[in-house]
C-alpha cells in the first residue's frame, strides 16, 4: 500500500509559477511510475504528466508542453510538477498517482492504469 500526499497548490497570478509535491510513503516508491492529473470545476479529470521509474522517460499532455516539468527525488520518495506560465485554463485540483506495474521506461496517459491516487490540492490562476 502506497499512500500519496500533494502540497504546494495555492492561487497565483497569470503568468506566474507553482511546484506541486507529491510525498509517497512505503519502500518501494523508487519502482512505481508517477503521474500527475488535474480536474477543473465541471469537468472530466484529465492527464497533465507522467515519469517513469527510471526518470528516462517523461510524458506530457498537449496543453502543458513547454510550461510544466515533472521530476522526482527517489531518495525523498516525491514526485514534483513544475509549473511555469501559469494560465487561468490551469485552474483545477491536481492529483499524483503512482503505476506499480511499469516497467523500466514505461509512462502511461491513462487514469485506469494508475494504483494509488492522493487527495489533491487546488491550484487557482488568476487573469
Amino acid at each position: 500500500q502506497v499512500q500519496l500526499v500533494e502540497s504546494g497548490g495555492g492561487l497565483v497570478q497569470a503568468g506566474g509559477s507553482l511546484r506541486l509535491s507529491c510525498a509517497a510513503s512505503g519502500r518501494t516508491f523508487s519502482r512505481y511510475a508517477m503521474g500527475w492529473f488535474r480536474q477543473a470545476p465541471g469537468k472530466e479529470r484529465e492527464f497533465v504528466a507522467a515519469i517513469s521509474w527510471s526518470g528516462a522517460s517523461t510524458n506530457y499532455a498537449d496543453s502543458v508542453k513547454g510550461r510544466f516539468t515533472i521530476s522526482r527525488d527517489d531518495a525523498k520518495n516525491t514526485v514534483y510538477l513544475q509549473m511555469n506560465s501559469l494560465k487561468p485554463e490551469d485552474t483545477a485540483v491536481y492529483y499524483c498517482a503512482a503505476d506499480r506495474k511499469k516497467t523500466f521506461s514505461g509512462v502511461t496517459h491513462l487514469q485506469s492504469e494508475y494504483d494509488y491516487w492522493g487527495q489533491g490540492t487546488q491550484v487557482t490562476v488568476s487573469s
